[in-house]
This record gives C-alpha cells, sequence and structure tokens, in this order.
C-alpha cells in the first residue's frame, strides 16, 4: 500500500463517496428505462419511414447511453465486490472510471452537433450567418472537452480530481454556454416562423417551451455539478449529478424527436384550413402549409422541412385509443 493510498484513505466517508456513486447509478439506470421507452416510441413512430440519418442517430446515442452505464457499474462493482475488504482500492482511479469521462464528452457533444443539425434545417431561407456561428463556437469548445479527457488520464486517485479542478470547471461551464446558446437558437428561428394563425402560433409557442425547457433542465445540472465540486470537491456527490446529466442529454434530444408524438393528441384543435400535415414531417419540423401559403415567406414556409422524403407514419402503441385528429395529409407523388 503506498503513502500516498494510505493518506487519502482516513478521508473517504463511504456515505457521500461510494455511497452517493451508488444513489447516482440507481438514478442513471432509471434514466436509461426512461432512454428505452423513448427510444422504442421514436421507431414505433417511424415504421417504415426512410428517416436514416435520425434513426442511426438515436441508435448511436443509445449505445453510449447503455455504455456510459455499463462503465459506471464496472467502476462501483470493482471497488466495492470484487475488492471487497480491500480499502487501498477505494480511493483508487480505475479505468472504467476513466474511460466513462470520454464516452461522456461523445454524448454531450453528439447531441450539440445534432440540435446545431436541427439549427441549420429550421434555419433554411433565411440568413445562415446565426447557424454558422453557432456551429463554429460547438467545435471549439470540443478542444475543452478534449483537454478534460487527457486530463482525466492522468489522474490515478480520485483526489488527484482535485488537481485538474481547471479542465473540470472550464469543461461544465462551456457545456452550460453552449446549452443557453443552442437553445436561444432554436427558440429564435421559431418564434419568427410564426404565420398568424392562432393553431399553428400555439403549436410554435409549444415548440418554443420545450425547448427552453429541455435546455434548462440540463444548465442546471451542469451548474449543479459546478457548485457541488466547487463547494464538496472531497466527495463525489458532483460525478453523481455528473452521471444524471449525461442521461438527461440522450432523453431531452429523443424526447425531441418524439415530439409529434407528445402533441398530437392536441392536435384536433387544428383545423385543415388552416394547418397541414405535410410530406415528411418531424417532430420540430413541420412544413407550415396553409390555404393562403402563397403569401408566406418562403424562410416561414420552409421552417420545418424535413430534408429527408418520408411518408408520414403515425402509431400511438402505449395509448389503446386516441382522439381524431382533423389534419390533412399532403403527399408528394
Amino acid at each position: 500500500m503506498s503513502s500516498s493510498t494510505q493518506d487519502v484513505i482516513p478521508q473517504l466517508d463511504l456515505g457521500n463517496t461510494y455511497g452517493a456513486l451508488f444513489i447516482g447509478a440507481i438514478l442513471a439506470a432509471m434514466l436509461f428505462g426512461v432512454t428505452n421507452i423513448q427510444a422504442f416510441i421514436y421507431f414505433q413512430t417511424h415504421r417504415g419511414t426512410g428517416k436514416t440519418f435520425y434513426k442511426l442517430a438515436v441508435i448511436w446515442l443509445w449505445i453510449l447511453d447503455a455504455l456510459h452505464l455499463v462503465l459506471i457499474v464496472h467502476a462501483i462493482y470493482y471497488s466495492l465486490v470484487t475488492n471487497y475488504g480491500n480499502i487501498a482500492v477505494l480511493p483508487v482511479l480505475v479505468w472504467s472510471a476513466k474511460l466513462q469521462i470520454p464516452v461522456d464528452m461523445l454524448i454531450i457533444w453528439g447531441v450539440h452537433f445534432l440540435y446545431v443539425h436541427r439549427i441549420w434545417i429550421v434555419s433554411k431561407g433565411r440568413s445562415r450567418a446565426l447557424p454558422i456561428t453557432v456551429s463554429i463556437i460547438v467545435i471549439l469548445g470540443s478542444g475543452v472537452a478534449i483537454s478534460l479527457v487527457w486530463a482525466i488520464f492522468q489522474c490515478h486517485l480520485f483526489t488527484d480530481l482535485i488537481r485538474i479542478a481547471w479542465a473540470t470547471y472550464s469543461t461544465l461551464s462551456t457545456i452550460c454556454f453552449l446549452d443557453v446558446l443552442i437553445a436561444s437558437s432554436l427558440c429564435y428561428f421559431l418564434a419568427t416562423s410564426r404565420t398568424g394563425f392562432s393553431s399553428t402560433d400555439s403549436f410554435i409557442t409549444n415548440l418554443i417551451g420545450y425547448t427552453i425547457s429541455t435546455g434548462c433542465v440540463t444548465s442546471v445540472f451542469s451548474l449543479t455539478a459546478i457548485i457541488t465540486f466547487a463547494v464538496m470537491p472531497n466527495n463525489f456527490i458532483f460525478l453523481s449529478v455528473e452521471f444524471l446529466m449525461v442521461k438527461l442529454y440522450v432523453n431531452s434530444y429523443i424526447a425531441l424527436l418524439n415530439s409529434r408524438y407528445y402533441v398530437q393528441a392536441n392536435a384536433h384543435n387544428i383545423g385543415p384550413s388552416e394547418f397541414h400535415h405535410c410530406h415528411g414531417v418531424d417532430s420540430t419540423e413541420l412544413r407550415i402549409c396553409a390555404s393562403q401559403d402563397e403569401t408566406f415567406p418562403a424562410s416561414r414556409k420552409g421552417i420545418f422541412k424535413q430534408p429527408d422524403n418520408e411518408a408520414l407514419h403515425l402509431t400511438r402503441p402505449v395509448q389503446a385509443a386516441m382522439r381524431p385528429i382533423a389534419v390533412t395529409m399532403e403527399m408528394s407523388a
């Protein structure tokens, strides 16, 4: 047993160290279950469609989310079960705990780039200055994530995380900033795409509220991780918060893809003279086609246009009954 390890062991309180990790792992497993439900709903509501890109994105996020949970469980199992009674192992940063960090960064920045892709889509027909600016900022922000990955592999004990606090603070701050930037950009394009019809404007308002809420949730968890690490650097509570933060990124994005599933219960309020579900409808990629659509600017008519051709396929596997939806399906040739 090395002298550095002996010095660390008396400082360990299992309650707020491995106890906090254990609780965080349980909550992360619950959120992974929600991810499974979200993915199931997405594939059920998009069966037989040609949205290959988004299906691959959901599969990729699900794989990374599952790997993230496996690494968390392994790190805890290795310290508490495999090495039961060997207190010298408790302060050691096992390989799976280190590998979890690059997986975290892949998930978070992967979701950020997927959101940037959506901003690019909804900005069609408008100035590309804002989407390009957001893209550059997200790309530059990934350099901060790389620095954290490099720093974490230089650590051997959990107490070494205090030594790389600069990397932790900078990464979490960058993540929080990007959340606000992306949510604000999406809200801007949504807010400026109002058509003047109460039904469509109400729908857009719901999407804006959903975008703000998802951005706020991930930002709040990023700030919570920063605060808990600053206030309690000698325990693992901030790591538990980080477990949940990563899971929320996956859930929030897949839930955004499923937003049509959640809001279509209110779609019966949309009259066919005002609103048409067009060929290629997606959660936030609606092509708003009113009877007076020739009066709309091109930027508004294509604001939610789906880039990939697909046939509309609506299913509600969870509900036994579905209220009638007064929309017209406009299928392209």
